[in-house]
């Protein structure tokens, strides 16, 4: 940040003791707030995909059994006439919500697009999701290059965060191969660098109508989605995911340290005490400067479970308080 000419800055420790907002999520761990791209090859199946994505989100229903943030849903799908967004429609639900809006002509990041997105988000102020399908339809015409393209998709990105919504973008696949899925988005790398969060719908050649969704992002964990799309049901429905994996929890020492929390409810002291305290607890011999930097690490796990911790110093003693409240745990099951 900057005043005139002036930096305005913040001091590490300063920022470390900060006790920041987590990024909120259109779908829980898996699409945050800001500026997405989901890409694959043609006919894959992406407006299958996000056309159940929106119908989730505009009714608050789970996708992948991921939670998803309820509200309205704009779905621009400027590659299809009205009668085709219909028929899919149709299959994916019978019961259309009244906040999933749809629109099949939009204008270009050179023209109107911005103030057009702006404006349905002011008229519907409980937006959280816009879907634009395709990228190519809305992108300036012209030479392409990293800035060209960084430069497009930051207006969009500008957008996303002043309203604090989730904008998806729906792009092409490059027809030459590479061994990393990220790689094969059509365009320069200034796509990929402008986004938050980047998809790939990569289809799986050794198996009809399965594909893998490579998840990887600046707030996200990166993660594969074993997916089946079903004629049936007209949706892509999740096999397996990554991230069940017992690897991707949190630690042992994490998982101790909240039972420990738990039971202490409240604590104030050096970070020597509180390791001395917590080892004593757990059985555990980790350093002081080890259980700070793991609790720095896992800080906003904790906090989901109803562990928070501040730093101040006192008589220039350098103290930790830490406070278990089980209103703020998001595992427990008590109706308090």
């Amino acid at each position: 940040m900057s005043e005139g000419n002036q930096l305005s800055v913040i001091d590490g420790e300063t920022l470390l003791d900060m006790n920041l907002s987590l990024p909120k999520f259109c779908v829980k761990s898996l699409l945050p707030q800001g500026l997405s791209i989901l890409g694959g090859a043609p006919k894959v199946g992406k407006s299958w995909m996000v056309m159940d994505l929106c119908v989730r989100i505009a009714k608050g229903e789970p996708i992948w059994n991921l939670e998803t943030a309820k509200g309205t849903a704009l779905y621009l799908c400027l590659e299809d006439p009205c009668f085709r967004v219909q028929q899919r429609l149709g299959c994916i639900t019978d019961e259309a919500p009244a906040n999933l809006f749809f629109a099949n002509a939009a204008g270009s990041l050179a023209d109107d697009l911005e103030a057009q997105i702006l404006k349905f988000v002011r008229e519907h102020p409980d937006t959280v999701l816009v879907v634009i399908d395709t990228f190519q339809m809305v992108r300036s015409s012209g030479e392409t290059s990293y800035g060209g393209d960084y430069e497009q998709l930051q207006k969009l990105k500008r957008i996303a965060d002043s309203q604090r919504i989730s904008i998806l973008l729906v792009h092409h696949l490059r027809k030459q191969n590479d061994r990393d899925p990220v790689n094969k988005l059509s365009g320069t790398t200034g796509i990929s660098g402008a986004v938050d969060a980047i998809f790939v719908l990569d289809k799986d050649e050794r198996r009809q109508n399965a594909a893998n969704l490579i998840c990887t992002g600046r707030d996200i964990e990166y993660r594969e989605l074993e997916l089946r799309f079903s004629k049936d049901t007209c949706i892509w429905e999740l096999l397996s995911d990554s991230l069940d994996a017992p690897e991707n929890l949190m630690p042992q020492e994490m998982v101790k340290f909240l039972a420990f929390m738990q039971v202490t409810v409240f604590f104030c002291g050096t970070n020597t005490e509180l390791a001395e305290r917590f080892n004593a607890y757990a059985g555990f011999h980790l350093a002081a400067k080890s259980l700070k930097q793991m609790m720095n690490r896992w800080r906003y796990e904790l906090q989901e479970h109803g562990v928070t911790y501040d730093n101040r110093r006192s008589n220039s003693q350098r103290l930790v308080e830490v406070r278990y409240s089980s209103a703020g745990d998001s595992s427990d099951g008590s109706d308090a």
